[in-house]
């Protein structure tokens, strides 16, 4: 680790007297910090990713599938991946329930959280991403341990309610954001004691603070905040992010035991 980090350091000095590279971004935000800007952490990000490995080939492979599928570019990034899979073996997740597959980037991400006996169950409105995901999800080995269920996932999360299925030890929303307080909703009812809930978007590039805004998004993350804030069933925290998919956040909520 040592020599990755040194040889990224190596390079870094190499390009200094370039306007692009990222040492330069650092001493020009230093002078100037208004120029922290998504130019920076966009080289920050690429820069943990190389050097801590958080990326691989199958995951690579995903990324271009998807884009050549046309698949909006919205997953989230290879360190925010990783987070997800750390956060899901640290909760030593066995089911793990996903609000959103998209090209099944993320749903990667957590399936190589689970055991072997382990189950994930993604929900995707469009056929024709879960198509997508499935192919990139059996590219990655994954396809005994994760079940895509394509519809509306306010209707996808009512039949697993009515089906008994069992709770789910860890949830993660990425989905649609003005229907992410269903989404909590029903992630109580399938969740147990000590199940962790995770809600991506969340800041909205500080837009969260516009109690007037018209943004339909925007609404939903403080309908989501205002639920989670009055429900004494859990324990909440809110982090800013920033980085390759710019300036954002994530509510984290853990259902008290």
């Amino acid at each position: 680790m040592e020599h990755a980090i040194s040889a990224l350091d190596a390079d870094n000095s190499t390009n200094r007297e370039t306007c692009v590279s990222p040492y330069s971004l650092y001493l020009a935000a230093r002078r100037d910090p208004i120029r922290m800007n998504e130019e920076l952490w966009d080289r920050v990000d690429d820069f943990l990713s190389e050097a801590l490995g958080t990326s691989d080939p199958v995951l690579e492979a995903t990324l271009r599938a998807s884009a050549k599928a046309g698949l909006p570019a919205i997953q989230v990034s290879a360190n925010q991946g990783k987070l997800l899979q750390l956060l899901a073996q640290t909760q030593g997740a066995r089911r793990i329930l996903e609000v959103g597959t998209l090209g099944g980037y993320s749903t990667i991400w957590l399936g190589r959280a689970l055991p072997p006996e382990g189950c994930l169950i993604s929900l995707e409105l469009e056929a024709s991403y879960a198509e997508v995901a499935r192919k990139n999800v059996s590219r990655a080995n994954l396809e005994k341990l994760v079940t895509i269920r394509v519809g509306p996932a306010s209707e996808t999360l009512a039949q697993l309610s009515s089906e008994e299925t069992a709770p789910f030890d860890f949830i993660f929303i990425d989905a649609d954001k003005p229907g992410y307080p269903k989404y909590f909703e029903w992630a109580m009812k399938l969740s147990r004691p000590g199940t962790l809930i995770v809600a991506d978007n969340v800041v909205r590039k500080g837009a969260l603070l516009d109690s007037d805004s018209n943004d339909a998004n925007v609404q939903g993350m403080r309908r989501l905040l205002n639920m989670i804030a009055a429900d004494r069933r859990v324990s909440a925290t809110g982090i800013q992010t920033v980085g390759n998919k710019g300036y954002d956040g994530f509510v984290l909520a853990r259902v008290i035991p």
